[in-house]
């Protein structure tokens, strides 16, 4: 007879792939892809190298696994208007790149998606999880109406507006600010 797969985990094993992608995502915080090794995680997370890669049978699997964990994208906001709702996304997404650990990593991601296959595939859908809500706004005022919309792809208008905060964030590292923010959008919407 077959034995009975539980869908769900033990909670021992539930608990040991949570800690090991926890050390993960800590050690891709503090150094990106490069900074990360099974030996580390492993020695740091208390869990033995059999075990993780028992879970992910390769690095690659584990990073794939702990890049796709890097946090939540904003909740498509309804503050009554399309300057409001991009207002409240940037500076959303500007508070990320100000203070959470992924702004520190990604770089990192972003080099390691040139030379690998997987990591460029959890790329691509990091960044579409993360757009997916300027592409909701944008499609919603489109479908009202919003005459500054008419014509224009979506896609080059998240592009206009996400863009100058990566740059801000990654190149220059001005401060992204409120009159910014402003800025971005009006240039945006023109």
């Amino acid at each position: 007879m077959a034995e009975k797969v539980s869908p769900t985990l033990d909670k021992r094993v539930a608990r040991s792939r949570a800690t090991v992608l926890m050390e993960t995502y800590r050690q891709l915080s503090e150094g990106g892809i490069g900074g990360v090794s099974i030996d580390a995680v492993s020695k740091r997370s208390g869990v033995s190298k059999t075990t993780i890669y028992r879970h992910w049978p390769s690095r690659s699997a584990l990073l794939l696994e702990a890049c796709a964990s890097f946090g939540a994208p904003a909740r498509v906001p309804g503050t009554g208007s399309l300057r409001g709702d991009l207002h409240a996304l940037l500076t959303s997404l500007a508070g990320a790149l100000d203070g959470t650990p992924w702004s520190k990593a990604y770089p990192s991601i972003l080099d390691a998606a040139e030379r690998d296959p997987e990591i460029a595939t959890v790329q691509k859908q990091l960044h579409a999880a993360f757009m997916a809500p300027f592409e909701a706004v944008l499609q919603r005022a489109c479908a009202a109406g919003e005459a500054s919309l008419q014509g224009r792809a979506t896609s080059e208008l998240v592009a206009r507006l996400v863009g100058p905060l990566f740059f801000r964030r990654w190149f220059s590292r001005e401060a992204i600010d409120g009159r910014f923010v402003d800025a971005i959008i009006d240039a945006a919407l023109k």
